[in-house]
């Protein structure tokens, strides 16, 4: 069905994704408000006299650290914010449980964050600061602080990984806390805790994402204490945004919704580097089924840097899980075919808010047609003979207070 399409008919629909994505970014003032928060929560914690002992530095992890968070649909659902908390060492005698108590029991002396935790005794392997009321963002979000040991110098090891685009990711990894672990209350070898890899996944999405496109930021700063803001957003990112949004569209509040990290991984393994978001999208959702693996009549989703993990390890307990992943991704290919296929500019709106929520492709087109009108104030608007209206389109210069509208697409 793609293959029907003109040239100039892939660049506006890409254009139209691309506004999709931007319109789901966080905002900077969001993005702004959040960092100041775990970066207050870091400094209590460093300034704790046994803590401090142990060189503790949050950083941001998954989705945030990605560039693939998405806003909720909600106005009163939270942003969910994945941070590590970075330790260098700890006490020889310590457990999992020590640990994790020793880092409970420090955010536990603040009044304030005592009275934001999700759960006093913490959740399976973070500890959740809600923040509801006085936050500066628009929305509610909370922080999953998730604590771990890392090596003493672990700060140069990421630098060094990040720059050199080095595939070994296993320096990378980090030993967390699990209350689930038969050894959570025993262990003081750190070597046999849970492992954990938020970083060398990170390297190997962003080498998916890059792929031989211009390059639009150093991915160097997504691993700092504080990243950069970007405004910018390279295809494959905007193509996991698109994705998660029609998946919380379709699973409003169903908790056996599919997770954002199979999501994520099977939209990267499938990726091949399309600059086009439209054909990357197409493509995506089309071949994403080819990287599930059945093992001996179980679906594995696997984890690209450690090869023991499967990311849908939780169908088998939870059958609902996987019908629902299935469901949804023959739903969004379906939906996109279907968007593909609309004749006109009217109906690629209405088939796009029923797919992703029409407050969303509200504000999508409405920035649309604003930028529009600005190009056209300016003469840089143009027609091509098929109708197709941009900056980048070969054809007549839109004359000033000619109407943007029905058809952008025949």
């Amino acid at each position: 069905m793609i293959k029907n399409l003109t040239q100039e008919q892939k660049e506006e629909f890409s254009s139209i994704f691309d506004d999709m994505g931007k319109s789901l970014d966080i905002s900077q003032s969001q993005y702004e408000t959040i960092t100041k928060s775990y970066q207050a929560v870091g400094k209590w914690l460093s300034e704790g006299s046994l803590i401090n002992e142990l060189k503790p530095e949050i950083r941001p992890q998954g989705s945030f650290m990605l560039g693939t968070a998405i806003k909720p649909i909600n106005e009163n659902d939270d942003i969910d914010i994945d941070l590590v908390c970075e330790l260098q060492n700890k006490p020889v005698s310590w457990t999992q449980y020590d640990l994790k108590q020793a880092i409970g029991k420090r955010i536990k002396e603040n009044a304030h964050y005592s009275q934001m935790l999700e759960k006093q005794n913490g959740g399976r392997r973070c500890w959740t600061l809600l923040y509801r009321q006085n936050a500066e963002a628009k929305e509610q979000y909370h922080l999953d602080i998730l604590p771990c040991i890392v090596s003493s110098n672990y700060h140069i090891i990421l630098e060094k990984s990040f720059s050199n685009n080095v595939a070994n990711y296993e320096p990378m990894a980090i030993r967390i806390t699990d209350n689930k672990s038969g050894d959570y209350h025993t262990s003081t070898n750190v070597d046999t805790w849970l492992k954990s890899n938020p970083f060398g996944y990170a390297q190997w999405f962003f080498q998916k994402a890059i792929h031989n496109q211009t390059k639009l930021f150093s991915i160097q700063d997504s691993i700092q204490p504080v990243p950069r803001f970007q405004n910018s957003r390279y295809p494959l990112q905007r193509i996991v945004q698109i994705l998660k949004r029609h998946r919380d569209i379709m699973f409003n509040g169903d908790e056996n919704k599919p997770i954002s990290i199979i999501i994520t991984t099977l939209a990267a393994k499938a990726y091949k580097g399309e600059s086009n978001i439209l054909e990357g999208l197409y493509n995506v959702v089309h071949s994403m089924k080819n990287h599930i693996e059945n093992r001996n009549g179980v679906y594995w989703v696997t984890n690209p840097v450690n090869s023991e993990e499967n990311f849908a390890d939780k169908w088998k307990e939870s059958p609902e899980k996987q019908k629902n992943f299935f469901m949804w991704l023959n739903k969004v290919q379906t939906d996109i075919d279907s968007i593909i296929g609309s004749n006109n500019l009217y109906s690629i709106q209405n088939s796009l808010e029923a797919s992703f929520g029409k407050e969303l492709i509200t504000e999508t087109f409405s920035t649309r047609a604003k930028r529009m009108k600005d190009l056209r104030d300016s003469g840089n608007l143009k027609m091509s003979s098929a109708g197709i209206i941009g900056s980048n389109i070969i054809g007549q210069t839109v004359k000033p207070h000619t109407f943007f509208g029905n058809n952008a697409k025949k």
